[in-house]
C-alpha cells in the first residue's frame, strides 16, 4: 500500500525516537496518514492486541514486530517491563514506534511509557488515532452527542489498576449525558446495578458493541435493567464497548454499517487475538 505525498508533512521516524501511534479501533482505514508514514519507516513496532494485521503489514518485512498485548487476566508482557523494553530498544538507536489500538492517551497507557521515556532524556512524539469511543459508536449508528439526548459525553474504565472498579458513580448517573465504559465487559451487571443504584432510571438505553468497526462487529442493545442479561445471552466478549444513555434509542434507525455489506464475510481480525485468527499471530 502507497502511502501518499502530501505538500507539507513531517520527517519520518528518526533513530533513538520513540512514536506513540493511535491504530484506531479496528478498521485499518481508519488510521491516520502519519501513523501509516511512521510504520512503514521504523526499525521495531512494540504492538498491541487490537492491533488490525492490514496495520501491520505497511512496514517492510524487515522491520521487527514485538507482541506485548494485553487481554483480560492475560497480559505477555507486563506494563513495567513494556515501558523498560521501549527505553531499551530507543537506547540502541533504533527507531521504535508503540502501535496502539485506539489513541495511546485514552486509556492506551501512553502516558505511562512517555512519561518513564521523558524522564530518561528520549524524545517521544504521540500521534492521536481514532479512539473507541468515537469510532465503535459511529460504526453503531449512535451517537454520543445529540442536542434531544446528550449534551455531554464521559469515558469511564471499567477495569482499574489493580482490578477495581470504583468510579465517581454519581458524576456517571447524570442526566442528558451520554457515558461511555471501556474494557467493562465483565463487569457490566455491577455497573448497570450502580448506575441504578445513584438515580438512572432502569429504563435507561444501553448497549454493547463487540469487536466494533470490524467485520464481526455486533450490536446488543436494551437498558440498564436487562443489558447485562442480553449481553451474557448472546455471549459477547471483549474487546466491547458499552454505551449509555438516551442515544441509544437512536439505533437501530441510525445504524450504517453492517457486516454482512462487506466485500468479505470473514472478520478483520485484530494483531494478536486469537479470538479470530488463532495464536498463531501472538
Amino acid at each position: 500500500m502507497s502511502i501518499p505525498d502530501l505538500a507539507v508533512h513531517r520527517p519520518g521516524p528518526l533513530p533513538g525516537c520513540v512514536y506513540l501511534v493511535g491504530a484506531g479501533p479496528g478498521d485499518p482505514e481508519l488510521f491516520t496518514l502519519r501513523g501509516a508514514r511512521l510504520v512503514a519507516g521504523a526499525d521495531v513496532i512494540v504492538y498491541d492486541n487490537l492491533v488490525a494485521p492490514a496495520i501491520l503489514d505497511l512496514a517492510p518485512e524487515s522491520t521487527e514486530r514485538i507482541y506485548v498485548g494485553k487481554k483480560a487476566a492475560d497480559h505477555s508482557l507486563p506494563q513495567d517491563e513494556i515501558n523498560l523494553l521501549l527505553l531499551k530498544l530507543a537506547k540502541e538507536g533504533k527507531r521504535v514506534v508503540r502501535l496502539k489500538g485506539g489513541d495511546p492517551f485514552i486509556f492506551g497507557r501512553g502516558g505511562e511509557e512517555m512519561e518513564l521515556l521523558v524522564d530518561a532524556g528520549v524524545h517521544v512524539e504521540v500521534i492521536p488515532g481514532v479512539t473507541a469511543a468515537a469510532g465503535v459508536s459511529a460504526y453503531a449508528g449512535i451517537p454520543l452527542t445529540h442536542r434531544d439526548h446528550a449534551q455531554s459525553v464521559v469515558f469511564a474504565t471499567g477495569f482499574l489498576k489493580e482490578g477495581k472498579i470504583d468510579l465517581d458513580w454519581p458524576v456517571l448517573a447524570r442526566p442528558h449525558q451520554t457515558v461511555v465504559i471501556y474494557m467493562g465487559i465483565s463487569r457490566l451487571a455491577d455497573i448497570c446495578a450502580q448506575l441504578v443504584a445513584h438515580g438512572l432510571p432502569p429504563t435507561t438505553p444501553a448497549g454493547v458493541i463487540e469487536r466494533g468497526t470490524t467485520h464481526a462487529q455486533r450490536v446488543v442493545v436494551g437498558d440498564l435493567a436487562t443489558l447485562a442479561q442480553r449481553a451474557l445471552d448472546e455471549g459477547l466478549r471483549p474487546p466491547s464497548l458499552t454505551v449509555i444513555g438516551t442515544v441509544v434509542g437512536l439505533y437501530p434507525k441510525l445504524a450504517w454499517f453492517q457486516a454482512q455489506e462487506q466485500p468479505t464475510a470473514s472478520p478483520l481480525p485484530h494483531a494478536g487475538c486469537a479470538v479470530v485468527h488463532g495464536k498463531g499471530n501472538e
